[in-house]
């Protein structure tokens, strides 16, 4: 027995004859004859009783036919609610944010996701940059923004969202007054860095030890808020990216000096948990992720360089 048995079955029943059925259904009555009698023959009792003025329903046929019509309901049902949750996605999705990217996006994400995806309960878990890597790995998150470095290979299922170029954070009123600084000058600042695990601590460092530079790191502190607020206080420098201080260097609060000779960039990406592929809900939320960042970027609010016919994947 199958959905399409008893679907066969419950049109014969309703019209009240194979004849009537088989119009009404666009189905041979011949093959409405053949089911029927496969689904007698299975359940090993007659289901109809055949008369020339049409059908009647036996005592097993009427148990069958109670069941058959709550059966084909549900499924009805399901569809529905399949179809419908496509066109309007609901349920939870976690999205894992680094602490700088969270300072610029969260506001706007949520807005934009209240607005357009009304039904989705979006649950932002914000942290320094290793640890949502890491609680990414762990399968903590459905989706996460993370940091890579352009050397670092991607996966299918990382989106880029923008570059970012790394820049030194200067108290306010202090050298240098330039605009830039080169790499080989930094030595000469002391700086109030995140852990070594960190993302932005690794991809800084990396970019120094190739170029036989030196770095003079005073304080390792897994804090951007901790970290920006000793820059304020004149108590260190550090390195960030412009959307990290975006707020307290519109102020005036700190100065964002351009690192180059080189520069030391990275890419903003966009993450998945691969048992969330197919999820609504999550590829909704997906979807909207790069909008925002392009309208933080449209208004000025993000510093930062949008890929522009990007592939959907980081490549080498």
């Amino acid at each position: 027995m199958d959905l399409r048995q008893l679907k066969y079955f419950v049109g014969v029943v309703d019209a009240g004859s194979f004849t009537k059925a088989a119009s009404q259904l666009n189905v041979a009555q011949s093959a409405l004859s053949l089911h029927v009698r496969q689904m007698e023959e299975g359940f090993g009792t007659q289901l109809l009783v055949r008369e020339r003025t049409g059908v009647t329903l036996t005592a097993a046929g009427t148990k069958l036919m109670r069941h058959a019509r709550i059966i084909l309901q549900q499924v009805c049902l399901a569809e529905e609610e399949l179809t419908s949750k496509v066109k309007s996605p609901s349920g939870e999705v976690t999205i894992g944010i680094p602490s700088g990217a969270a300072r610029v996006m969260v506001t706007e994400l949520l807005a934009l996701a209240k607005e357009q995806l009304p039904k989705v309960s979006l649950k932002i878990v914000e942290g320094m940059s290793g640890l949502i890597e890491e609680w990414m790995g762990s399968g903590r998150f459905n989706l996460a923004v993370l940091y890579k470095t352009v050397e670092t290979p991607g996966s299918a299922s990382s989106t880029v969202l923008a570059r970012e170029e790394f820049c030194l954070v200067v108290p306010p009123n202090q050298i240098p007054l330039e605009d830039t600084v080169s790499l080989r000058d930094l030595h000469a600042f002391p700086l109030a860095v995140p852990m070594r695990v960190n993302n932005v601590r690794r991809s800084v460092a990396d970019v120094v030890a190739q170029h036989g530079c030196t770095l003079d790191v005073k304080f390792e502190v897994d804090s951007l808020s901790t970290i920006v607020n000793m820059v304020m206080d004149g108590k260190a420098y550090s390195i960030l990216t412009p959307s990290a201080v975006q707020r307290e260097a519109s102020l005036g609060q700190v100065r964002v000096v351009r690192i180059v000779n080189p520069t030391i960039t990275r890419s903003v990406v966009l993450a998945v948990n691969p048992r969330d592929e197919r999820s609504v809900e999550v590829s909704a939320v997906r979807a909207l992720v790069p909008k925002v960042v392009q309208q933080l970027a449209d208004t000025g609010k993000w510093p930062a360089i949008i890929p522009e016919a990007e592939p959907s994947a980081i490549s080498q």
